[in-house]
């Protein structure tokens, strides 16, 4: 029987534990004294990832290699939980990501624990302007169960949250069926009234998508689709924090409207994290224009494509939001996705012992991973 712990700072109380782990399950969280810098807490989790450092899901044709690579990557990182994220494209295209991303999960006990499902980002979305965002209007198309149950049949059933505009006409039964099945349908890139968006959440919908993004530049001040979203108490929200793509007036707004318990960071990291700034051709926009500051934008317009910011650079700029804490920001990573991922992201005795420890510039919000384990082993 393997035995060992780990300790550090918990940011949802500020006091310090030492963490003991048997098996790969937490046996015992208890007080430590220590005045060291080190901050624990549960692995972060992030339910969008369409890429990272090179390696990307929505590529031409993806192998299993490129998962398991991708998800080292971000263990490094501390998410010890992630989503592969499938953008709209063509049914093969997709059929083709979802096998390789099963074969992956086959093949390795390891990517099996860190990808629970896969998320659908599209094709259901909004073909107008601005709605679309980066994904190809070529291959926007309305919600079809057939064509859902062709990808659950393909995949072993990976597909595990679906994105969708429900302004369809047969967006509402649609969303009833997915809900049914277990499936989380998400609402995003998407034109569709507050009346639709409540009917919407009504028929089961249960998060919004990168909320304040993928919308209408010319939405009506109110009613619009934002207020209802913000409103509606049966979503929740995920927001990219990285500085792009919501201004922190806009973000921490936000944040207070939907509150913490309901608020969820991801990043939208595409193949360009950790790039050179410069031009690429890449399947999201395009080609796409990589800044300095980690702005990736289609080429000669302001229409972003995607993020290249790890999801340790939200809870960065969340932990500096005025109002909230490094607990709050880790709360939106951990405890408030994990509750659509078997309750995982808590530290509790009994859980599998997926812990990142880390140190916090708290006048910079930088964070620097020290260690990431998953099921107490480290990466």
């Amino acid at each position: 029987m393997s035995s060992h712990s780990i300790h550090g700072r918990n940011p949802l109380t500020g006091k310090f534990i030492e963490v003991r782990i048997q098996n790969g399950i937490i046996s015992s969280v208890r007080s430590k004294a220590s005045r060291d810098d080190l901050w624990l807490s549960p692995g972060w989790i992030d339910l969008q990832v369409n890429g990272y450092a090179g390696f990307d899901l929505n590529a031409e044709s993806i192998e299993p290699d490129l998962v398991h690579a991708l998800a080292r990557r971000l263990l490094s990182l501390g998410v010890t939980t992630f989503v592969p994220t499938i953008i709209t494209a063509s049914e093969d295209r997709i059929i083709a990501a979802l096998m390789a991303i099963r074969e992956a999960r086959k093949q390795s006990p390891l990517t099996q624990h860190v990808i629970p499902f896969v998320h659908l980002e599209g094709p259901h979305i909004s073909a107008i302007d601005d709605a679309h965002g980066a994904h190809p209007r070529g291959f926007v198309r309305p919600p079809d169960i057939l064509e859902f149950e062709r990808w659950q049949t393909e995949s072993n059933g990976l597909v595990g949250m679906v994105t969708l505009s429900p302004h369809w006409g047969s967006a509402l039964p649609y969303i009833e069926r997915l809900a049914s099945r277990g499936c989380y349908v998400a609402i995003g890139h998407t034109n569709a009234d507050p009346g639709c968006i409540h009917e919407a959440a009504a028929a089961g919908a249960r998060i919004s998508t990168h909320l304040g993004n993928g919308v209408s530049r010319d939405l009506p001040r109110h009613p619009n689709l934002l207020w209802a979203q913000l409103a509606d108490d049966r979503l929740m929200a995920s927001f990219i924090a990285d500085g792009q793509h919501l201004p922190a007036d806009t973000l921490k707004a936000m944040l207070c409207a939907k509150g913490v318990g309901r608020s969820i960071l991801v990043s939208d990291v595409t193949s360009l994290g950790e790039m050179p700034p410069g031009t690429y051709k890449t399947p999201i926009g395009g080609t796409v224009e990589l800044t300095a500051d980690g702005r990736i934008a289609i080429l000669g317009t302001q229409i972003l494509a995607g993020a290249a910011l790890p999801l340790k650079s939200g809870i960065a700029n969340v932990s500096r939001l005025p109002g909230f804490s490094l607990g709050d920001a880790v709360r939106m990573v951990t405890e408030n996705p994990g509750c659509l991922i078997g309750g995982r992201g808590v530290l509790r005795v009994g859980a599998e012992a997926d812990l990142v420890q880390f140190r916090w510039n708290e006048n910079s919000g930088e964070i620097e991973i020290i260690q990431t384990l998953v099921c107490g082993e480290a990466i």
